[in-house]
């Protein structure tokens, strides 16, 4: 078992990689959707910027996952649900955004006015998308019981699934800083996974791992960016692996801070508390620019 999951993790990584590198230099030449100028937009120095790195990730992402082997065909349309679904509401709002609410808190007190904001549509999106492949994937580890119990764990792994999505969303606001943290999230999630031989989570985790590594040198060049379709699909793909190779309770911690980070984020700012920790803001400037 344990000699599948490595084998599961290094596919998974490698079709990641590639697939993302394929579809990034495919989306430059031709993108997905109208033209260059869609898809460019302004960074936080003031300059140009391409949003076509999320459609590449989410079409390599999602690619890897079709293709890679081992994972059992709910798992496998999970994932894909996840990923893709994600990404496909988070390229909208991308491209539809045109109005000042911001945030999760934001976007919903909009809708609770009688606006409908693409945010709005992206987060309901999104937690459908997490509750339907919550509901695809097979029995998880420490799942027990029948009818309301069974249902409230689809639930709470559902929203695991799109509160992951959300979370790696807020942190797409400097080069390189949403892939970092989930390569920091999603390194020990695979350690765990290889080391109880878990071949499905170890490949699922592996997936975005790999696409967001082949990626990074774009962002940190800050020749491109995730944008939401990128970070969103990132953070679910990540949250159906957690899903797929945790136990009940570890799910439950994950959730309980994706639900604290996310909360927080309404009143204090990532970016700041990043910039005022020595070693925080030393990971993050890795790799990029001077300020």
């Amino acid at each position: 078992m344990a000699h599948r999951s490595w084998l599961g993790a290094v596919a998974g990584a490698a079709l990641g990689a590639v697939a993302a590198r394929a579809a990034y230099a495919a989306f430059t030449r031709r993108p997905p959707v109208g033209d260059e100028k869609t898809w460019t937009r302004t960074n936080h120095r003031g300059e140009p910027i391409t949003l076509l790195e999320g459609p590449a990730f989410v079409a390599g992402a999602g690619a890897a996952a079709v293709l890679a082997p081992g994972l059992p065909a709910r798992v496998r349309a999970a994932a894909v649900l996840a990923g893709v679904g994600s990404g496909v509401l988070g390229a909208y709002d991308d491209l539809r955004e045109v109005n000042s609410s911001k945030g999760f808190k934001g976007h919903l007190a909009a809708l609770a006015r009688g606006e409908v904001t693409s945010g709005a549509v992206k987060i309901l999106g999104i937690g459908v998308a997490g509750l339907a492949a919550s509901a695809l994937l097979p029995p998880r580890p420490g799942d027990a019981g029948r009818g309301l119990a069974r249902a409230a764990g689809t639930l709470l792994d559902g929203a695991l699934i799109a509160g992951s999505a959300n979370l790696a969303n807020l942190f797409d606001l400097r080069p390189g800083r949403a892939i970092k943290v989930g390569l920091l999230a999603g390194g020990p999630l695979l350690a765990a996974s290889l080391a109880k031989g878990a071949p499905a989570a170890a490949a699922l985790t592996a997936v975005p791992v790999g696409a967001g590594l082949a990626l990074l040198p774009e962002d940190l060049g800050e020749r491109a960016m995730l944008g939401d379709a990128g970070a969103n699909a990132l953070g679910a793909l990540l949250g159906v692996a957690a899903v797929t190779g945790l136990r009940r309770s570890s799910r439950l911690a994950v959730l309980g801070t994706v639900v604290a980070l996310t909360a927080v984020s309404e009143k204090v700012s990532f970016t700041k508390v990043i910039a005022g920790n020595p070693a925080l803001n030393r990971l993050d400037m890795l790799g990029r620019r001077p300020r």
